[in-house]
């Protein structure tokens, strides 16, 4: 696309502050993702998902174009660009945040009930998500994505679901996430992955992304964990203990059996891939910052007084 098009295509969300996007987004997003019954009035809606749909693209295009300078290295070579996405641990956008052993270390109570309210209420539903970036693949990763979604599903258990184990946390905690109450980059963070998967145009993305949630959890997850842990929160953490582990294995399974292949057989998708990632790195990394700004902001005090 051309500078010009860009700029075009750029043009709807010059009239919106990123909180009121990605507020529309999300309140967007949770109207049409869930179930519903025919009405009279679908033409209108209809209309305005079309106008939704531009809002989001454009937000999705201005975001990779963003990602660019992290692709310049990027390899073409099937065993180098595994290499060069798993090397995204650790040095990607937002990795290693002094957040995380805050969290584990230090957060009082209320400290961590604010982050999981934003956590929890900016949560896609990895289960869906991966659910939706499945549709049409190749075999091979479509059989990776099965198995990484019966894992999602607790392997046919309800009691070992794993987003029934975050509602519990957030029961347990007593959070009640509303869209008004999330800082943005939360909300953009979710919307992100929304429009990965549920968008076809960007069906590798959604795979890269979804890597690269499978790659960087596992230490986030842990310090999230042992600073539940280290605050009296007993079996309700089993969240974020479960992700500390079975998330390795995950990232190992995904990276061979889904972006392998297609680095082999599809290496047209290979910069898909890498932007996916690298977009839900950055996102991850704003989300950091803003929680940072709140948690150990010049307000930090009178909000852990009120």
């Amino acid at each position: 696309m051309t500078r010009s098009g860009l700029a075009s295509t750029f043009r709807p969300l010059d009239a919106l502050e990123p909180a009121a996007l990605h507020r529309r987004l999300a309140e967007w997003n949770h109207r049409r993702l869930n179930p519903a019954l025919p009405h009279d009035d679908w033409e209108r809606e209809l209309r305005a998902d079309a106008e939704m749909r531009l809002l989001e693209g454009a937000a999705m295009e201005r975001a990779r174009e963003a990602a660019q300078p992290w692709l310049a290295d990027m390899p073409t070579e099937p065993a180098d660009f595994v290499g060069w996405f798993e090397a995204l641990q650790g040095r990607g956008p937002g990795e290693n945040d002094p957040l995380f052993p805050w969290l584990a270390e230090t957060a009082t109570l209320e400290d961590m009930r604010w982050f999981l309210l934003q956590e929890v209420a900016g949560e896609a539903g990895f289960d869906d998500l991966v659910a939706m970036a499945q549709v049409k693949m190749p075999i091979r990763p479509k059989l990776e994505l099965a198995r990484n979604y019966w894992d999602e599903m607790g392997r046919g258990r309800e009691g070992g679901m794993h987003g029934p184990m975050l509602d519990r946390l957030a029961q347990a905690l007593d959070l009640r996430p509303a869209i008004e109450r999330t800082v943005w980059p939360s909300l953009a963070l979710g919307n992100t992955l929304v429009a990965f998967s549920t968008t076809r145009r960007y069906a590798y993305h959604a795979l890269g992304a979804l890597g690269a949630v499978e790659l960087t959890a596992p230490w986030r997850a842990a310090h999230v964990a042992e600073g539940l842990k280290r605050l009296g929160i007993g079996a309700e953490r089993k969240y974020f203990a479960l992700h500390a582990t079975l998330d390795v294995e995950h990232s190992k399974a995904w990276n061979e059996e889904i972006l392998r292949p297609l680095a082999a057989e599809r290496p047209d998708c290979l910069r898909a891939l890498a932007e996916g990632a690298v977009m839900r790195l950055q996102a991850g990394a704003k989300c950091f910052e803003a929680y940072r700004a709140t948690l150990w902001g010049p307000d930090a005090a009178l909000r852990r007084a009120s």
